[in-house]
């Protein structure tokens, strides 16, 4: 029994000084959920300026015009798609299947750790949130059964605070993600065509 409750005391010390870096997750969790959004703002801007099916008109001519490939590629919907593109049109007017394929390879790779970086706030963002609302409503409850309202609400207000900012990460990194994953894939299947894959 004694061994019982400092076991509970213990993991309640840990879970206390786990409040402020929590905390602190949530809040750069938010953050980096809200710079993957503004890089999603600025490459969709691009797409919707260039139009669909950009990609597969800028290898096309790059194909067709071996030196005007560096130029074009610079127009690519993304960094990584233009460089894929260049390399891809290079392959292509030299017959260099090998090579082609990658260019393709690399392309996925630089996708995948595209889409890593919101995969992580889908599953984190949700999980800190809940320890962020977790942490406080043990304190909460203490103080409740002293009789001490206010302190009740202000570790409750904390609480919510982090669901909603955990909840907000989630659904903003799976929004992107799955918005992503279908761009980078009508790029990449862009790709293959044009190297013949």
């Amino acid at each position: 029994m004694i061994g019982a409750f400092d076991l509970g005391e213990a993991l309640a010390r840990i879970a206390a000084a786990l409040h402020v870096p929590v905390m602190i997750g949530a809040l750069l969790a938010l953050l980096a959920c809200a710079l993957e959004l503004g890089r999603f703002a600025g490459e969709a801007w691009r797409r919707a300026r260039l139009g669909r099916g950009a990609l597969a008109g800028i290898l096309a001519r790059g194909i067709a015009e071996p030196r005007l490939i560096e130029p074009l590629c610079g127009q690519a919907p993304t960094r990584a798609a233009g460089a894929a593109a260049a390399r891809v049109a290079r392959a292509v007017s030299a017959a260099d299947r090998t090579a082609a394929e990658h260019a393709l390879a690399d392309f996925e790779l630089a996708v995948q750790r595209r889409l890593d970086r919101t995969r992580i706030l889908v599953r984190a963002g949700p999980a800190i949130g809940l320890m962020g609302t977790l942490i406080p409503l043990a304190p909460g409850l203490a103080a409740l059964g002293r009789g001490d309202v206010p302190a009740l609400a202000e570790d409750l207000r904390s609480a919510f605070g982090a669901t909603v900012i955990g909840l907000l990460v989630g659904t903003v990194a799976y929004a992107l993600t799955l918005t992503r994953t279908r761009l980078y894939t009508e790029d990449l299947a862009a790709l293959e065509r044009a190297a013949g894959a």
